[in-house]
């Protein structure tokens, strides 16, 4: 399935996507809202894992490209958060994007993410769809609000990172269909 807004393309991941892919994990500058850098094992398992559960459910976090150039610029879509994760309001479907910082700043993870709340209301009949990041991510929270994603207050702390460290409070944002569709129209 691939899904088009505007000016980008949402697809399953293709074997070209993962040089990218790395390459944009193992950028510190992408990375710095997270405990650490990717090494291309680990983007390659990840962008494995993200191709799996597409096959497998029809959705996921969907590779993103450029439908002027094809290029691949990073990932943006929908994933389960079940009742054991350890977050607040399990279970629950999450929204995330990370994007190659050179694609920053342009709107393409509000448009993007737009399509991937679309598909979340419409195809698979998400009463609400989450998103959370570490406090200090506001660039992340400001897409959030882009959408009509509203903070519901419930800062917590991360269950797998380490008390004490910098990133270990997040906060999480909520849209409902009701919400979305005011904002839709």
């Amino acid at each position: 399935m691939i899904m088009e807004t505007n000016r980008l393309i949402l697809r399953q991941w293709k074997s070209e996507d993962y040089q990218p892919y790395a390459e944009l994990c193992s950028d510190p500058h992408v990375m710095r809202y997270f405990l650490t850098t990717l090494s291309r094992e680990e983007s390659d398992e990840q962008a494995n894992k993200f191709r799996r559960l597409i096959t497998e459910r029809g959705w996921g976090f969907w590779a993103v490209e450029l439908k002027s150039t094809g290029q691949f610029i990073g990932f943006v879509g929908l994933h389960y958060q079940d009742e054991n994760s350890g977050f607040p309001n399990v279970p629950f479907i999450e929204i995330g994007w990370r994007l190659s910082s050179a694609f920053w700043g342009q709107g393409y993870a509000p448009e993007a993410a737009q399509k991937a709340l679309e598909f979340a209301f419409e195809e698979i009949a998400a009463p609400a769809v989450y998103a959370f990041t570490t406090l200090q991510n506001t660039p992340s929270q400001r897409v959030m609000l882009k959408l009509g994603m509203v903070n519901t207050h419930q800062d917590f702390s991360h269950p797998l990172v380490a008390k004490g460290h910098l990133l270990e409070r997040h906060c999480l944002y909520q849209i409902t269909k009701e919400q979305w569709l005011k904002k839709s129209t």
